[in-house]
């Protein structure tokens, strides 16, 4: 902003009018309030900063990534472990172990 107090200023009043009425009740002149507030941010290129625990955050949720893909992969070998074992065997049991591990395998996707 050029002149960022009288700017902000500004633009904060218009909007208010704009997007108020005297019948307003409290809780929609303070969504209104916000809205305005917003408008203000974007005119003077406000950015949020970013929390200092994004990082961290983000390292969490790869790991998290990262363990549900090694579940799948390991899942997926224990299928085809059961599979080859149906056919070596053909009976009941190998059936069912091959069925648990498929809806083990689509539960992982």
């Amino acid at each position: 902003c050029a002149l960022p107090i009288y700017d902000a200023s500004i633009t904060l009043q218009e909007q208010l009018k704009a997007l108020t009425t005297e019948d307003d009740n409290v809780a929609a002149k303070i969504l209104s309030y916000n809205r305005a507030n917003r408008a203000v941010a974007l005119l003077c290129n406000h950015q949020r900063a970013l929390p200092k625990t994004y990082e961290k955050s983000m390292q969490n949720l790869q790991a998290k990534i990262d363990e549900k893909k090694a579940k799948i992969s390991e899942a997926k070998k224990e299928l085809k472990v059961a599979k080859a074992e149906l056919k070596r065997k053909d009976d009941e049991k190998s059936r069912k172990e091959v069925e648990k591990k498929k809806r083990l395998e689509e539960i992982g996707r």
